[in-house]
């Protein structure tokens, strides 16, 4: 963090209208009677005592080190931190101004809605996938712009995403592991029913809530199909869409726009395999080598890498991750049928363990405060968390701590994120606006901005490493000239295709 003293962080805050001139008064009268009479002589210290009294979120207070204090509202919202941010959109933890639910927005970047047509377009699809109203799917409430910021308000659910759950606990055990898809199954047949195909199914898209509900997550990537024509958003506007590299069907990776709800089949079962065995169908090899195996081969049995494994269950994944579209499950129901039928038979294991818990931030007796900014009055807590791990107050949910606590990147997670560093302005008085563009990582910071490193461990719980994107990963693939195994790819078959038409004329002429 900058250097920055306690008065300025209080003026700071004061600008930044997060909180009421009323209720900071009282706050800080509170602190100056911890500290004879004056405010600590430590800035981080004073941080710290908002975020316990529940006043800044973590991310708020990074904000303001580094002198962003404008920005932090959208419409009837008060922006509380950034989630993650896609090729589609930027995401962000909100709350509503006058009722105080947590929401979290969709923010589209400026460079796309400057397009009528795109944002037309963009208008009629969020309609669309908003009227999905299923408890396997995470809804969304309202569409709506402040000024040219455009964005979609979503239901927040608070939980642990089955990236996380596995990378944290291990492989599932067979029932749990079938009811969990199961659940993922029931909501994707409410969307394909309506018309919506997902086309980013993978483990980090589906979210275990507090209840141990499955909840589908990020319709960023979605292709309506009913619209009144064929063409979706990302065709008209020439996006080069795909998907995630370990979960992509064989004829999504050839034309992402011409799909049909059987991709999200291949998706799900390629997500049950990393479910069962810990590890997606290809791990190694590069982008185009794992698309080319997916396009080509099947991946190693389940039973070699977890022999106890039944039988059923395995063929139930095999059928999904067909090659060919035709030979899998034709919908999403008779998959959840097959899954729940095998997870009634099978013994459930343990509970599945949502929250992480958060310790303390630092040993200080201002940390240990708590302020009830309805009474004014300030008590005393604990300096421990619940293993629920239900913080209003900041972002650190399950799976965004756990990402940043074994130092992974956001792609090493299974997140087809875009992420941008974030710069720290030299002069804190200048630069005092939030840029949501370059905070979602789509421009970088202004050129007065240096660079400020790492932001690990900070609001989002996202690492901000070199950015993932499969779409430039498939550009550096094609300027290099034809890929060597899609070549052989292409050349094999057609040798396999000269021996068949042989074989047939010579049935047919013997």
């Amino acid at each position: 963090m900058a250097s920055i003293t306690s008065e300025r962080f209080v003026e700071m805050v004061a600008r930044s209208n997060l909180v009421d001139e009323a209720t900071q008064e009282r706050f800080l009268k509170k602190v100056r009677e911890k500290c004879e009479g004056n405010l600590p002589a430590s800035s981080k210290k004073l941080a710290l005592a908002y975020k316990k009294a529940g006043l800044l979120t973590d991310w708020h207070i990074e904000k303001l080190f580094t002198g962003k204090y404008k920005g932090f509202f959208l419409g009837k919202y008060k922006l509380l931190g950034h989630i993650g941010s896609g090729g589609m959109s930027s995401v962000y933890l909100a709350e509503h101004i006058g009722l105080g639910d947590k929401r979290a927005i969709k923010v589209l970047p400026k460079k796309r809605v400057n397009d009528a047509s795109y944002l037309a377009r963009f208008k009629l699809e969020a309609k669309a996938i908003a009227s999905l109203n299923h408890p396997n799917i995470v809804l969304a409430h309202d569409i709506d712009n402040d000024g040219d910021v455009h964005y979609i308000v979503m239901e927040y659910v608070d939980g642990v995403d089955l990236q996380v759950l596995v990378r944290r606990d291990g492989p599932l055990d067979f029932s749990t592991a079938a009811e969990l898809i199961s659940q993922a199954a029931r909501g994707l047949a409410h969307a394909h029913n309506r018309g919506v195909v997902h086309r980013d199914v993978k483990p980090a898209n589906l979210l275990i809530d507090s209840d141990g509900r499955v909840r589908l997550l990020d319709m960023g990537l979605a292709l309506v199909s009913k619209t009144g024509d064929d063409e979706s958003l990302t065709v008209a506007n020439n996006e080069n869409v795909l998907g995630t590299a370990d979960y992509l069907a064989p004829e999504q990776a050839l034309n992402s726009h011409t799909v049909d709800h059987r991709v999200d089949i291949y998706g799900l079962g390629c997500t049950l395999y990393f479910l069962l065995t810990g590890r997606p169908p290809f791990a190694e090899g590069t982008l185009a080598q794992r698309i080319a195996k997916h396009q080509n081969e099947m991946p190693k049995a389940i039973r070699e890498l977890r022999p106890e494994c039944p039988g059923e269950l395995e063929g139930i994944v095999v059928k999904m991750i067909q090659k060919d579209p035709r030979y899998r499950y034709q919908n999403a129901t008779d998959v959840a049928e097959v899954l729940e039928k095998f997870a009634a038979a099978v013994p459930k294991g343990e509970a599945i363990r949502v929250g992480l818990g958060e310790g303390p931030d630092e040993d200080s007796s201002l940390s240990s405060m708590d302020f009830d900014s309805s009474s004014g009055s300030m008590v005393t807590q604990s300096n421990q968390d619940t293993l629920t791990n239900k913080n209003d107050d900041t972002l650190a949910s399950s799976r965004s701590k756990l990402i940043r606590e074994q130092n992974q990147a956001a792609s090493e997670s299974g997140r087809l994120v875009k992420v941008g560093s974030m710069g720290t302005p030299a002069d804190m008085l200048e630069g005092s606006f939030l840029d949501l563009e370059v905070e979602s990582g789509y421009k970088g910071p202004t050129a007065r901005a240096p660079s400020s490193g790492s932001r690990r461990g900070v609001g989002s719980g996202i690492d901000r490493g070199k950015p993932s994107d499969t779409r430039t990963q498939l550009a550096d693939n094609r300027s290099k000239g034809i890929d060597p195994v899609l070549l052989g790819t292409v050349v094999t078959s057609l040798f396999v295709a000269a021996l068949a038409l042989g074989y047939f004329l010579a049935k047919v002429t013997s």
